[in-house]
């Protein structure tokens, strides 16, 4: 009986395949040795800025210009004006508040790139998880570990809720999601970076290597 053919690759397609395979592996390289820790400085800097250290939240309230209608009528008004109709003050276009917009334009594109490495994290991964076979499966265990925590950045911290939010309670899950943000980049560090070697040879091969 003859053999299943496996699926084969044209000789154009693996290289692209490979080429692809090197630049994340080269990317990955770059995230956990230059981009993690310059992320975590960055992060913890922008905390210590004054925007993000508000003491009196009430400095935060943008003015509201909006009309205060007139009192109701008397009752003895009441029959003269009621074939009158009285127009209900016009507030117009009220602007969103300043200072949570810009402090929401600082952190919305810290957001963006933490779903992004986390993506880039998984797909690493991903391409170092060895075949299924016996063995020490330890280092697999922690591949397995390092995938669930991004996985779970890449479907929290949604930003667009704070725009129904008083600007106050804004302010505060602004400065709260800077916080998760250095947490969760320090975490994903310490978890990669004590356990690079069993990351990347899970199976305890001979000649471990990034790529």
């Amino acid at each position: 009986m003859a053999k299943p053919s496996g699926v084969r690759l044209s000789g154009e397609a693996r290289k692209q395949v490979d080429v692809f395979r090197q630049n994340l592996f080269q990317e990955a390289e770059e995230f956990l040795y230059s981009f993690l820790p310059q992320k975590i400085i960055h992060l913890n800097q922008l905390l210590q800025e004054d925007s993000l250290n508000v003491a009196d939240l009430t400095s935060l309230r943008a003015p509201l210009d909006i009309p205060i209608p007139d009192p109701p009528p008397k009752d003895d008004e009441m029959e003269t004006d009621k074939q009158e109709k009285k127009e209900v003050p016009k507030c117009g276009f009220l602007p969103g508040n300043e200072k949570v917009l810009v402090l929401l334009a600082l952190v919305k594109p810290e957001v963006w790139t933490l779903k992004e490495k986390c993506i880039l994290v998984i797909t690493w991964i991903q391409h170092l998880i060895p075949k299924i076979e016996d063995g020490n499966d330890f280092g697999v265990a922690i591949q397995e570990k390092v995938l669930e925590r991004a996985s779970k950045e890449t479907h929290v911290m949604d930003y667009r809720a704070l725009v129904h939010e008083r600007d106050e309670a804004a302010y505060g899950e602004l400065r709260a999601m800077v916080l998760d943000l250095r947490a969760f980049y320090a975490e994903l560090y310490h978890i990669i970076s004590s356990n690079l070697e069993k990351i990347i040879n899970p199976k305890g091969e001979e000649k471990p290597s990034m790529y």
